[in-house]
């Protein structure tokens, strides 16, 4: 099984792997810099080395670059527009540099211009960084369109809106989604019961297509279905519960697939959340298999 937790580059980026197999997961998501300022140190060649290093000889089996929360590709102002495209595209030369393979990225939101403009948008800004010099230079790196839970006027809600998207680039050969199970349950998708899943499944495989389907966020949701708000929650503390999470990392459309935590790093008032996350991942998985 691929788990593993968005973790910080605060020490460096090789001691983010060096967290990662201390806490005993194999997969890894990290920020390139600091998410919350569109200053992006460049990244010197010697660490990106030492990374690569470090990672070659890890138990860390997938990697993925989390852009920052500042990108708004649906934004009619042009300055933030411009400058979001620009973001992502570095965002995928760093990918490159750093040899992680999957950059995962928040669409934006239209701030009133309706939907369909918003999609357009977002399809120009996507063409500007899939043509970009950094894309073609590094091919192996895979842009990831996450889903959101609808809060405002943020895209990516539905399903359809992210086929659409998608279907509408001249190359999307390199695009795939990101499913964030907490977005999805708060957005209307059914995940907490067999039949829930399957149907919620196959929405995505009619809308988009499931071959394109390469990580997922595995969250819990502190709201109802439906609720629009976007709040993760402790696995099997929130409002998909036990049930549905070990119906999700045990599905066989998504079993194998990576599967990325983003819950939150206090519980029940101590800072050790990540284990008790990922043993109750582990827990839900086993005991399902009969193990």
């Amino acid at each position: 099984m691929l788990v593993g937790f968005h973790l910080s580059i605060g020490k460096g980026f090789a001691n983010a792997v060096a967290s990662a197999e201390k806490l005993g997961i194999n997969a890894l998501q990290i920020f390139s810099h600091n998410a919350a300022s569109w200053r992006m140190r460049p990244i010197d060649p010697k660490e990106a080395s030492s990374f690569r290093e470090r990672l070659t000889h890890s138990s860390v089996e997938y990697t993925v670059i989390h852009t920052m929360y500042l990108l708004n590709l649906a934004s009619p102002d042009n300055e933030l527009f411009a400058r979001s495209v620009a973001a992502l595209t570095e965002e995928i030369a760093r990918a490159g540099a750093l040899g992680i393979p999957r950059v995962v990225t928040h669409l934006g939101a239209h701030v009133g211009t309706g939907r369909e403009a918003g999609i357009s948008r977002i399809v120009e800004g996507l063409e500007r960084v899939i043509g970009s010099e950094p894309f073609a230079r590094h091919p192996f790196v895979h842009l990831l369109l996450e889903n959101t839970a609808g809060a405002g006027t943020t895209m990516g809600m539905t399903f359809a809106e992210l086929g659409e998207i998608i279907s509408s680039l001249t190359d999307s050969y390199r695009i795939g989604v990101c499913l964030d199970t907490c977005h999805a349950f708060a957005a209307g998708y059914e995940l907490r019961t067999p039949e829930g899943l399957n149907e919620t499944l196959s929405a995505f495989d009619r809308e988009i297509g499931l071959s394109r389907l390469e990580l997922v966020h595995l969250n819990d949701s502190a709201h109802p279905l439906g609720s629009r708000r976007d709040r993760h929650a402790h696995i099997g503390r929130g409002e998909i519960g036990e049930p549905g999470i070990a119906g999700i990392v045990n599905h066989p459309v998504l079993r194998d697939l990576p599967f990325i935590l983003e819950t939150p790093k206090l519980i029940d008032g101590k800072l050790d959340a990540d284990p008790i996350n990922l043993r109750k991942v582990q827990a839900l998985r086993r005991e399902k298999e009969g193990i």
